[in-house]
């Protein structure tokens, strides 16, 4: 039997500065080189949310470097799995590809206290994605 190969998650919302940067960064950290991860956004902001950035570091996750990326249709042709966090009908449709939507709460203009527990509601359902996957999350 083969292994398949390393699935592709493709997180969309609309300005990539929070929810999907805060999938991105879980998924990567948990998965490791057991899955390939993007993010994108439909109309991308100028920077990640910066009560995003602080509320990943409390969890140990570094994404100050990250910047919001514009959503191409290549990239959704390119993943597996797309994961949409409240972008509506911006996000292209392909027959064939796993499409997720996550019903989230938008950390735009919110402080670090407001962040958390959208924060940890990603950390969770990552978890169970891994799980779905048949991916062991790391420690």
């Amino acid at each position: 039997m083969s292994t398949p190969a390393v699935p592709t998650v493709l997180f969309v919302c609309v300005h990539n500065a929070g929810r999907s940067q805060m999938g991105a960064a879980f998924l990567a950290h948990l998965g490791g080189d057991r899955v390939q991860v993007r993010s994108a956004g439909s109309a991308p902001a100028e920077t990640v949310n910066a009560a995003v950035v602080e509320a990943m570091r409390e969890v140990g996750i570094d994404i100050s470097a990250q910047t919001p990326k514009v959503l191409t249709v290549e990239a959704v042709e390119a993943s597996d799995v797309v994961i949409t966090m409240g972008c509506g009908d911006a996000c292209p449709y392909f027959p064939g590809k796993r499409y997720l939507d996550w019903k989230l709460d938008d950390p735009a203009g919110q402080g670090v206290d407001a962040v958390r527990p959208i924060r940890d509601r990603i950390e969770q359902r990552i978890r169970g994605l891994l799980a779905e996957l048949g991916i062991e999350a790391a420690a």
